[in-house]
């Protein structure tokens, strides 16, 4: 369920608080939404909006109110069939691929099922023995509300009238830390969660690496640069490329960032003018690759960010997780540049997604949640623009599949001392 949970530092009112905002914003990121929008399910990787809010409140209802509330009864006895993603102990459920042939139930129906599953929730924040797995919940819908704005976006995009989630783009001075590097000499490094508070099964146990001298970009890599090296054949030259990359760019006509278009990128606000200062977003790991070769240096692995993040003695002082552009509230998420680790887009690293050592996933049904996905895919690390704030830490072990880049998907350069 989780590596590490600090159950002292956080009261029933404080757990009580923590998920009422948490579900409040979910609700409030489909408020834009019409029946139809919320229904649209644009490919097998995305999910409907409402399938996201339904999903979240299966969650609740099948982990904590049927397992630990005596009496308690389920909304609909149909419904689990159709909103359980993953978890095979739970039983057969609908095919991944149609959850956008759920016309019903309706989006009201849903919003009150949650309005009813979060009032029944109210007498187990009291239970100490369930704050854990409460705060599992509250990070798995915090991860939901990520996927819901790219999904949705992923879905809007397809539509050839260039349709907004929200109107008005307000974009903030992007703040860009070019040219500038973070040195690491090298050495014994000690990896995975060691503070206090709630962490995904994954991010641990912590455990100790050897790290060969090396610098991190103190800045990400930029539209204005991705331009440079698409003008420079970057898409057409193949010994820029691993064998996969090169395929997967030869099969599907691949020649810029998803959700480019001339001088513009299509965003939660309809179509807008590119910023060239902002950080590139929405690329594969193929394309993030392929540009560090082009420009002389290589991805980082995910110990490298993380020493860095962690700084020379091992402390949490010279970058905070809860800075730089994040998700503070239900408004469009456009990656605007910062001189941070954390915000504007996931960072991906040439680290397998695989377990550390000593790895045990938890026992049931929640063990399901990260250890069975450990295969084929690379780590990220940092925060996007669409990750709620205080939902990433230094430790947080984000993974994709390298050919996937509907997520706000980006890249720091690392090189060799």
């Amino acid at each position: 369920m989780t590596y590490r949970a600090a159950l002292q530092n956080i009261s029933p009112a404080g757990l009580a608080n923590d998920f009422a905002a948490t579900r409040s914003l979910s609700e409030a990121l489909v408020e834009p939404l019409s029946e139809a929008d919320a229904t649209l399910q644009s490919m097998e990787d995305a999910s409907p909006a409402k399938w996201h809010l339904a999903h979240t409140t299966w969650f609740w209802e099948t982990f904590l109110l049927r397992d630990h509330l005596d009496g308690y009864r389920l909304y609909d006895d149909s419904w689990p069939f159709v909103f359980n993603s993953y978890y095979e102990a739970e039983g057969e459920r609908i095919h991944r691929f149609t959850r956008g042939m759920l016309s019903r139930p309706t989006l009201a129906e849903i919003v009150d099922w949650r309005t009813k599953v979060d009032e029944a929730m109210k007498p187990l924040y009291e239970r100490e023995e369930l704050r854990p797995l409460i705060e599992l919940g509250i990070a798995h819908e915090q991860q939901h509300q990520e996927l819901l704005l790219t999904d949705i976006k992923h879905a809007l995009f397809q539509n050839p009238l260039g349709v907004a989630m929200w109107q008005d783009a307000i974009t903030p001075p992007a703040k860009t830390a070019s040219g500038k590097w973070h040195s690491h000499p090298g050495g014994i490094a000690r990896i995975g969660h060691q503070e206090p508070g709630f962490a995904f099964d994954n991010e641990g146990p912590d455990h100790r690496v050897l790290l060969e001298p090396f610098e991190l970009s103190a800045g990400l890599v930029t539209n204005g640069e991705w331009v440079e090296f698409i003008a420079d054949g970057g898409y057409e030259t193949a010994s820029l490329w691993l064998s996969d990359g090169w395929a997967w760019v030869k099969e599907n006509g691949i020649a810029a960032p998803l959700y480019w278009r001339g001088e513009e990128a299509f965003t939660h606000c309809g179509w807008q003018d590119r910023d060239p200062d902002a950080p590139v977003t929405h690329i594969s790991y193929f394309e993030a690759d392929a540009f560090a070769t082009w420009a002389g240096k290589r991805l980082p692995t995910e110990f490298e960010w993380e020493a860095i993040a962690r700084g020379q003695e091992g402390e949490l002082v010279a970058h905070d997780p809860a800075a730089g552009n994040q998700l503070d509230a239900a408004a469009p998420p456009i990656p605007v540049g910062s001189d941070g680790l954390f915000g504007d887009c996931w960072q991906f690293t040439r680290s397998a997604y695989l377990p550390y050592p000593r790895f045990q996933p938890a026992e049931g049904a929640v063990g399901e949640y990260n250890g069975k996905f450990m295969s084929g895919q690379f780590v990220l690390k940092g925060a996007s623009c669409a990750t709620a704030r205080g939902h990433s830490r230094v430790s947080y072990r984000n993974f994709f599949y390298p050919h996937q880049r509907w997520q706000f998907t980006g890249l720091r350069l690392a090189r060799d001392v």
